[in-house]
């Protein structure tokens, strides 16, 4: 069984980040307004996706991509992977999922 992280763009420009065990299935609730948040903001559309073999994959994937700026989002739709890595590195301090800092170090 495949696991999807999905991105949706909205109307107003909102995107809505997700993952489903059944990506056309799930984006079929969205267009039918059975989403209470994407709902609000119809029409929607699909911009990207990606498979995973693991619920737990596809879960990171959507929490991760939720953190992003709206520039770093815009990046992946395009798959402008050089952007991201700019974009990532450009970022002040770890990101959440980076690491801790100051680990070892004394006061």
């Amino acid at each position: 069984m495949s696991f999807w992280a999905y991105m949706l763009h909205c109307r107003g420009g909102v995107f809505y980040v997700g993952h489903t065990d059944n990506l056309e299935a799930r984006i079929a609730e969205h267009h039918a307004g059975k989403s209470a948040y994407t709902r609000q903001y119809l029409p929607l559309e699909l911009v990207w996706s990606q498979d995973f073999p693991t619920r737990l994959e596809a879960l990171e994937t959507e929490r991760r991509i939720k953190g992003w700026s709206r520039a770093k989002k815009l990046a992946l739709v395009r798959g402008d992977w050089a952007a991201i890595s700019v974009l990532a590195a450009s970022k002040n301090g770890p990101s959440t999922s980076s690491g801790r800092t100051g680990e070892g170090n004394t006061p």
